[in-house]
């Protein structure tokens, strides 16, 4: 009996457009969702769920205060991160995926 294997991209090319967040905005590359479960059953891409962690490729400059200062962002580039799966805004950049969302929807970094 053949199996699905899913081909991985390894070489991702650079995408020429830079994505730079305003404010607290968050650009976070989504985990790839897996393909098959614990006891081997390969899943279509219909039946697989979109992770809801990522890495954060970029950062805003941080939220505008009363004060007119901006407040520190609490995540830095290159941070595993937990976010709500309802509120990321998805954006195609050529071939590219990515997700805009607030600091505030990120729920955790993971160590």
């Amino acid at each position: 009996m053949a199996t699905a294997t899913k081909i991985k991209k390894s070489s991702r090319k650079k995408s020429k457009v830079k994505l730079q967040p305003l404010g607290e905005g968050v650009v976070i590359e989504r985990d790839e969702s897996l393909d098959t479960t614990a006891g081997g059953i390969v899943l279509p891409d219909s039946a697989q769920d979109k992770p809801a962690r990522g890495k954060v490729l970029a950062i805003g400059n941080g939220k505008l205060l009363k004060d007119g200062t901006r407040g520190p962002m609490q995540v830095k580039i290159g941070d595993a991160v937990l976010f709500s799966s309802y509120s990321p805004q998805e954006v195609s950049v050529g071939e590219d995926e990515f997700l805009l969302l607030k600091e505030s929807d990120i729920l955790a970094v993971i160590d």
